[in-house]
């Protein structure tokens, strides 16, 4: 089985028997295992090493491993991620595909099966990283290292070798025209126009003016012929920017051009063709509109041919301080200053703020803060927006708060309860309030609780506490 040859495996799962079973399967094979009988050991093995497919138990005693998915998956080459579970889960195993997994097995799982899987999930990840060559992919303005924006980078590489439509999602001010326009200049269309079509401004009354054009005299102030924006695109790439606005009533004209890539000018009887490619960019849920028939499903279907998915600011934080600068060097430029240092305070702000409007509002937030710092030679915390530092400043005051279970005095009688039950009520909801304010770590419940690992498993097996 060439396919599984010198592949790196991680198994997860805390049924020794299971673990045993999978190391029989691959035992005369070219491949390196590994294993963790809990979710926090795996995925500090997933931070350290590169694996190729990883067997996922689902319940685990520290967690559920279909929640982690995602975790193990956000990286520039993830490893496979195949969820094992002894339950019969239906709704499980749609979560886990949508979460990312390869493939949802239900124990007991044959050998045949196994080496089946691993055979698959190898000859997939060798094609992909001899495919992936983001070197090749020029785009100055998108800056970040974080494995985030690098996965982004790789699938936007991939993409410039294709003329389908490509969808791209995301928050408000993730840089999703910024991707649109370097896909475009990496292709092969990079020598005609990138036309920007503005989706949420388009009528009933614009729509056939502004995409088609119009022919002198078609209306009255029409006093000569006009190309519209698709005939702008032709031999180049048509972007329609915040394409979930575009009004229901005219969706099925639009689809209409977007297949059969012909129109016709207001006034004109004559139809025309244009040779462009669709690059689309949106803010919202447009699946969960076609099920409200808010948007048509067909012209979804024509719009997402690939899927480009722009991660916020806040999943990203290690490229905040990297464009940060690279920003506050091109503001410096386009103002005529000279080149302004930044301050270890006025970094700390920024990587704890969370930029709800992601890159877009930290380049506006330097631009303040340069206006406001004028001809001084560095940027301290004051001269960024008061509102971000106030903020801040609130979040250092209350942090560490509500870390304790307060009584009242009346608690104590009011249901009869002996020392010992005092003890044990009082300890079960100290530890449901530390659980919901760390939303299940279980590292951070060791680091806040100052119990052991086997302890606090122990005490949450205890109180019920899942």
């Amino acid at each position: 089985m060439d396919d599984t040859q010198k592949g790196n495996i991680l198994i997860i799962d805390d049924d020794e028997g299971v673990v045993r079973t999978i190391i029989r399967a691959f035992k005369r094979l070219d491949i390196k295992l590994a294993y963790s009988y809990n979710l926090l050991d795996g995925l500090k093995k997933i931070d350290n090493n590169d694996f190729d497919a990883i067997f996922l138990d689902v319940n685990l005693p520290d967690g559920n491993g279909i929640d982690k998915i995602p975790y193990i998956t956000d990286r520039l080459y993830p490893p496979l991620v195949i969820i094992m579970t002894a339950y019969s889960d239906p709704d499980g195993a749609e979560l886990a595909i949508e979460n990312g997994a390869w493939d949802y097995l239900q124990k007991p799982i044959s050998s045949k099966d196994l080496k089946l899987q691993i055979s698959r999930a190898f000859k997939f990840q060798k094609q992909k990283k001899q495919n992936a060559n983001p070197l090749n992919f020029v785009a100055p303005d998108l800056i970040g290292r974080s494995s985030a924006i690098q996965k982004c980078l790789t699938q936007a590489s991939q993409i410039v070798y294709s003329d389908a439509n490509v969808l791209i999602t995301g928050e408000t001010g993730t840089g999703k025209e910024l991707f649109a326009k370097a896909i475009h200049d990496n292709s092969a269309r990079r020598n005609g126009e990138f036309v920007v079509v503005d989706c949420s401004v388009l009528t009933d009354n614009l729509f056939e003016s502004v995409l088609f054009g119009h022919e002198k005299g078609a209306f009255t102030s029409a006093d000569k012929n006009r190309k519209g924006l698709v005939a702008l695109a032709n031999g180049g790439t048509l972007f329609l920017d915040e394409v979930g606005e575009l009004p229901e009533s005219i969706q099925s004209s639009f689809l209409r051009v977007l297949q059969e890539k012909t129109f016709r000018p207001v006034g004109s009887e004559n139809e025309v063709y244009s040779d462009f490619r669709v690059i689309s960019a949106t803010n919202k849920h447009l699946e969960q509109m076609t099920s409200e028939n808010c948007f048509r499903t067909d012209l979804l279907y024509r719009l997402k041919t690939f899927l480009l998915n722009l991660p916020p600011l806040r999943k990203r934080r290690e490229d905040i301080l990297q464009i940060a600068k690279y920003q506050v060097k091109k503001s410096c430029k386009d103002h005529n200053l000279p080149n302004k240092e930044i301050s270890l305070d006025f970094v700390e702000i920024l990587e704890k703020h969370n930029w709800p409007g992601n890159v877009r509002e930290l380049i506006n937030t330097i631009e303040t803060s340069i206006t406001s710092a004028q001809f001084e030679n560095t940027l301290f915390a004051f001269h960024l927006p008061a509102k971000i530092r106030a903020k801040i400043t609130r979040l250092k005051i209350t942090k560490g708060q509500n870390k304790s279970v307060i009584l009242s005095e009346d608690n104590f009688f009011q249901d009869s309860l002996t020392h010992k039950e005092l003890i044990s009520k009082t300890e079960k909801k100290y530890l449901e309030s530390l659980y919901k304010s760390s939303n299940g770590d279980i590292q951070q419940l060791i680091k806040c609780s100052g119990l052991s690992r086997t302890v606090l498993y122990r005490k949450m097996k205890e109180f019920g506490i899942k």
